[in-house]
């Protein structure tokens, strides 16, 4: 009978929530977003905060943009190309219609002027100029393109163009998309130079101002990145970034119907997000975790460092309950290079792992010499 009378009370206290409106514990508020598909994600661990129909394939539109500025400045960080390079615009990047720069066949501008012109007024003809410097031409660079979001392990998304125009086979998911501007921001911060720029004069003789299309940049606090699509049939897109009081959240909507839609949906995701939850900072980007021995080395030991901010995101007013798990070799042997990988740092909350980290050695250390180690050695014996 007592066994009776805990399960009523259990279906009760469910019942309650439901008229209340309350979700249950580890259930995810529904926000009921007017898009196909969107997800809410913190940036330093990736951890998602919200998601609707998160996997469903949508066309991008411009939002593919921000795969094209990923591999850019991944192009400038590997010394293939340089900000200050000439991209010539060839009569086939100045062939594409929709939002444009307008470029003439031979005319030239720096990457990182035809950068300004994708972020801000998301020229589909500077995208096309642009992959052509970097790959030799459009279609090597959509290959490039699909070949990241293999290496990325996306299963929802696939590029036919460098610049979003509605095409056969031209797709992402919500949560793809916002791995990919994950990616972008962690290895490419200096991409919210060009996002959040609100205005651009991109040419001087004919006039051309660019003003940014995220609204966010205007309406919402914090915010400073992505990027904005739009085509008839993809609706309206938005991959954003915002950071407040130390938490930056990344959020992508999909295919929202209404004039703003993506802008409206996006700020909904937001208020939740920075609402109901705070981030947890166990170890700052750099701070010391560590003191591990070295084998061989010029120094006997050396800190070991995180290599990003180390914490997780946590519902304002719930239990830390936190333990933190270092996985490391009980002796490191030189030669180690400045930034090399050396192990991992795991946090746990109540049981389950909420982020991981690496950890790296925050200089040199090179193989001491021959007399070094002997002397080394025999000063020990005394």
């Amino acid at each position: 009978m007592k066994k009776r009378k805990k399960h009523i009370s259990i279906i009760l206290a469910i019942l309650l929530l439901v008229a209340l409106g309350v979700p249950a514990f580890g259930e995810q508020t529904s926000l009921a977003l007017d898009v196909e598909g969107a997800i809410l994600i913190e940036a330093t661990t990736g951890q998602v905060v919200y998601e609707q129909d998160p996997h469903v394939r949508w066309a991008p539109a411009s939002v593919t943009k921000v795969m094209t500025m990923l591999l850019a400045l991944e192009a400038v960080k590997e010394g293939k190309v340089s900000l200050e390079d000439q991209v010539v615009a060839s009569e086939y990047a100045c062939s594409y219609g929709g939002s444009q720069l307008y470029l003439e066949p031979g005319e030239k501008f720096t990457l990182h002027e035809m950068l300004l012109g994708i972020a801000v007024g998301s020229g589909n003809d500077a995208s096309v100029a642009v992959a052509e410097h970097i790959s030799g031409s459009h279609e090597a660079f959509i290959a490039d393109m699909n070949s990241k979001v293999k290496e990325l392990g996306l299963e929802n998304t696939n590029f036919s163009n460098s610049h979003g125009l509605d095409a056969e086979n031209h797709y992402t998911s919500a949560f793809d998309m916002a791995q990919i501007s994950r990616y972008l921001y962690t290895n490419y911060p200096e991409i919210l130079e060009y996002t959040s720029t609100k205005h651009y004069t991109f040419r001087e003789e004919p006039l051309l101002e660019l003003h940014n299309t995220n609204k966010l940049l205007w309406w919402y606090d914090g915010a400073d990145g992505f990027k904005t699509g739009f085509t008839s049939t993809a609706k309206r897109s938005l991959s954003s970034t915002v950071m407040r009081d130390g938490l930056r959240f990344i959020g992508v909507v999909l295919g929202a119907e209404q004039k703003h839609g993506h802008f409206r949906e996006s700020m909904k995701m937001y208020n939740h997000g920075f609402s109901q939850f705070t981030f947890n900072k166990i170890h700052e980007l750099g701070e010391e975790i560590a003191v591990v021995p070295v084998s061989k080395g010029e120094v006997e030991d050396i800190s070991v460092v995180a290599e990003e901010t180390v914490g997780f995101v946590i519902r304002k007013g719930e239990k830390e309950d936190v333990r933190v798990e270092l996985s490391l070799p009980k002796i490191l042997e030189a030669p180690l290079e400045k930034g090399q990988v050396v192990g991992e740092i795991i946090i746990y909350q109540q049981d389950q792992e909420v982020a991981r980290e690496n950890l790296i050695v925050p200089f040199e250390v090179k193989k001491a010499t021959f007399w070094k180690q002997l002397f080394r050695l025999s000063d020990g014996l005394y």
